[in-house]
């Protein structure tokens, strides 16, 4: 036992050693991300850096740091060597953007396969796959609607997760209007006999349901987010992990926030203190 802990000992020593490890981790444990973008503004903010959980939801297939190359075949054909848990309602996420596979995004999972999405304005409508009497069990009576005859739940997450925001200053509605006729925008125009009319316009919501085997996500700063609303659910397959901590943080003037570095993401969310 001894000898092998000193081959282990003078072969992490060694440069080749230290890489080999280093990858190891990054393949398999946790690797270093940075926030580029304020679409998770007051959950995370620009300029924090952190280490993502590689191993959340199961092992993903091997990428080589920034060429993002695969080292293995994806032999499931699922984007992971070992499967996990699936990412929850709720969860914030870490994943590959779908048009552009080498790119990381993170935003909130806000739906799972079978559930069905209604977006207008400033209101995200869901109605749950689990049907209307887990969301009668699960949600309150305030944030319940009828709409077509099912029960659907109004900004479900706003209350949990302070830091879901909206901007009054953009209309997201137009934006999304816009980008629909450049078709570029993953949901359905729909006529919602329950939801207010919308002057100048033929619609007054954007309907989707989310495939099997896939994820919603969406970014908490929901006004500035470019999220599935504009390019579809996220396959498993494009899964990586879930943020973990803050190891480093700096805004936009290169002043050090202190209180961000060595925080739990999955703590900080509920802590009023960072919004």
């Amino acid at each position: 036992m001894k000898n092998s802990l000193k081959k282990f000992y003078a072969f992490s020593n060694s440069w080749t050693g230290t890489v080999i490890i280093v990858l190891l981790v990054i393949f398999f444990v946790a690797q270093a991300f940075v926030i580029p973008s304020g679409s998770m503004k007051r959950t995370l903010l620009i300029g924090d850096h952190l280490f993502v959980k590689k191993f959340a939801y199961g092992i993903p297939t091997p990428h080589i740091p920034w060429l993002e190359v695969p080292v293995l075949p994806d032999f499931k054909g699922n984007g992971h060597l070992i499967d996990g848990p699936k990412p929850q309602r709720g969860d914030i996420v870490v994943f590959r953007y779908p048009k552009n596979e080498k790119i990381h995004y993170v935003k909130r999972c806000v739906a799972t396969e079978g559930d069905e999405i209604l977006f207008q304005d400033k209101n995200l409508y869901i109605h749950f796959a689990e049907g209307d009497d887990y969301i009668k069990t699960h949600f309150d009576q305030s944030k319940i609607v009828l709409i077509s005859g099912k029960l659907w739940v109004n900004n479900p997450y706003k209350q949990t997760y302070r830091g879901i925001q909206y901007d009054d200053k953009i209309d997201i509605f137009e934006q999304m209007g816009l980008y629909m006729s450049a078709n570029e925008l993953a949901m359905k125009p729909a006529i919602v006999q329950e939801l207010p009319k919308r002057e100048g316009y033929m619609y007054n919501a954007f309907y989707t349901k989310v495939e099997n085997g896939h994820f919603y996500m969406m970014g908490d700063n929901r006004d500035h987010s470019n999220d599935s609303r504009f390019w579809g659910s996220v396959p498993y397959s494009l899964i990586v992990g879930k943020p973990w901590f803050i190891y480093f943080s700096w805004d936009d003037d290169y002043k050090i926030r202190w209180d961000r570095m060595g925080r739990f993401v999955e703590s900080m969310q509920f802590d009023e203190r960072f919004f």
